[in-house]
């Protein structure tokens, strides 16, 4: 197994290269071999990385390992499952599985984040003190978003899902994003990121006339296909809610001349890596950062 160390001694990612997969490791043995670990009872932080085979196996096992041994995972209260790049394995390709046992398994979690939608299952999701949720993906399917429209999630802080595009998993629409946003009850969240979106001018509009934009200090509509006609609409609205303090736009379609303007917003802006569209017999194309 190899470890790669992140941010201090108390966080660790756990990783098969191919080698080790070839050898016999996988997701059946991940859990034994994170538990066996000398280290593993300082961390706070668990990184799951390549477990090997992500495009053909899920991660099912390591999840039902963590549950199964639960206590021995009581220390942990940031865990992130499918931390790889694309040499590891392609985001769209990423094999997840179904969280449903996970909530009531770890009720010290403060923050989760998820890498991968295939096969991604949510469930039932119910936390008291799960602080971050964050969805890293190509195209987030719509019973997923749905999944976190229906949870009980009374101490999340910040929500961060990547809409990805129709080719890679995202079937909703922008009523999928309009109904999560009107019926989600999170009293507590600050951060919203809708994020990696080919609707994304459609996503920025349908957030500015949301019940949480007046509690957020963080608006992340970053990495998608925002243009002038989205800009317009934030540069109208977002002065009047002086509770933003950042709005990151980073990855965009936007003119130099909205770039420059929405800088000047009362807040800190990122309008960062600024793309030209596509064009090729007549049509415009445009894309989201991450899709594949």
């Amino acid at each position: 197994m190899s470890y790669r160390e992140i941010n201090d001694e108390h966080s660790k990612t756990y990783t098969y290269d191919y080698g080790e997969y070839e050898n016999g490791k996988g997701p059946d043995t991940m859990v034994e071999d994170i538990l066996a670990d000398p280290d593993f009872a300082k961390l706070d932080y668990l990184v799951i990385g390549s477990w090997g085979s992500a495009y053909e196996d899920g991660c099912q096992e390591i999840i039902d390992g963590i549950v199964e041994h639960a206590d021995q995972f009581s220390h942990i209260t940031k865990l992130f499952i499918g931390n790889m790049d694309y040499e590891e394995c392609e985001v769209s390709w990423i094999i997840q599985g179904n969280y449903s046992c996970l909530w009531a398994a770890m009720p010290q979690l403060k923050e989760l984040t998820i890498m991968g939608s295939t096969d991604l299952e949510l469930g039932q999701i119910s936390h008291e003190n799960l602080e971050s949720l964050e969805i890293i993906c190509g195209g987030l399917p719509e019973y997923v978003v749905q999944s976190i429209q229906d949870a009980h999630l009374p101490s999340l802080k910040k929500l961060m899902l990547y809409i990805g595009i129709e080719d890679y998993g995202f079937d909703g629409n922008g009523d999928t994003i309009r109904r999560l946003l009107d019926k989600a009850d999170f009293p507590n969240l600050e951060y919203l990121g809708l994020a990696d979106s080919e609707i994304q001018d459609e996503v920025a509009e349908i957030v500015l006339h949301s019940r949480f934009i007046d509690q957020l200090h963080t608006l992340d509509l970053s990495m998608g296909t925002l243009t002038d006609k989205g800009g317009a609409l934030l540069l109208e609205k977002l002065p009047y809610y002086g509770n933003l303090k950042k709005l990151d736009l980073h990855y965009h379609y936007l003119s130099e001349e909205m770039e420059q303007k929405l800088a000047k917003l009362p807040m800190e802006v990122d309008v960062s890596e600024r793309n030209k569209p596509d064009s090729y017999r007549g049509q415009i194309y445009m894309t989201p950062m991450m899709t594949e």
